[in-house]
C-alpha cells in the first residue's frame, strides 16, 4: 500500500517509523579504530547457543531505549528458533567482563549477511565503543565471501544511526513506513522507554 501525500493519522496506541534499508556490495574503506583499541577497554565476544535470559536482558539494555520489542514479544520457543539457528551468530561487547554492546548477524541466507541488532548500552554511546564493534563485523563478514552486507534501522534509533552506518559504508536503498502497537501501552517494554516518542492513548 502507497500511502497518499500529506499527513496520514496513526490511530492512538499506536507508533510509526520510517524505516531505511542500507547495504554494502563490497568492503568499504577500512576505518581505523578508535584511540585505545583493539588493546583497549572493549572486546569482541562470540556467545554460541546464547542463553535466553542473557540475551534478554542484553537486548533490553541496549534496545529499549530505542524500541527494539519485536523479541521481547516472543516466546522462549521463537526467540530460541531464531538465535540458535545455524548461519545466526550473536556476539556481546564485553567490558569489565560485563556485557555491554550486541552484535547480531544473520548469514542464513547464501552470499549475504544481514545485520539484525547493532547497539551498545547508553553509557557508551558516543566513546568509540559502536565504532569498534562495526569494525569487527565488517571483518567477520566480509571474511566469509559475502555479496551482500544490509542493515535497517528506523527513526526510533538514535538519531545518529543512518550517519553512523553511512560513515561505515552501508547506502540507503529502500524507504519504509512501519506501524505497530506501541509496546509501552501492553506492559512489553518499559513505559518510561523512548521518551523520544510521545505516548498517544
Amino acid at each position: 500500500m502507497i500511502l497518499p501525500d500529506g499527513y496520514s493519522d496513526i490511530p492512538a496506541g499506536k507508533i510509526a517509523a520510517v524505516v531505511t534499508h542500507l547495504k554494502m556490495t563490497a568492503p568499504p574503506p577500512r576505518r581505523d579504530d578508535p584511540p585505545g583499541a583493539p588493546s583497549g577497554p572493549w572486546t569482541l565476544r562470540k556467545v554460541d547457543t546464547p542463553a535466553l535470559a542473557w540475551y534478554r536482558d542484553l537486548h533490553r539494555r541496549v534496545g529499549e531505549e530505542w524500541l527494539w520489542f519485536s523479541r521481547v514479544r516472543m516466546n522462549d520457543a521463537e526467540l530460541a528458533a531464531i538465535i540458535h539457528a545455524p548461519g545466526v551468530e550473536v556476539y556481546a561487547l564485553v567490558v569489565d567482563g560485563h556485557g555491554e554492546g550486541l552484535l547480531e548477524l544473520d548469514f542464513r541466507e547464501a552470499g549475504q549477511c544481514e545485520l539484525v541488532y547493532f547497539g551498545v548500552t547508553a553509557k557508551l554511546i558516543g566513546s568509540g565503543a559502536a565504532r569498534f564493534m562495526m569494525n569487527r563485523a565488517l571483518e567477520l563478514t566480509w571474511s566469509r565471501g559475502l555479496s551482500r552486507f544490509w542493515v535497517h534501522t528506523c527513526t526510533f534509533d538514535h538519531p545518529s544511526a543512518v550517519a553512523f552506518y553511512q560513515r561505515s559504508g552501508f547506502r540507503p536503498f529502500r524507504r519504509q513506513i512501519e506501524i505497530a502497537d506501541d509496546p509501552r501501552l501492553d506492559g512489553t517494554t518499559s513505559r518510561s522507554a523512548a521518551k523520544h516518542v510521545p505516548i498517544i492513548e
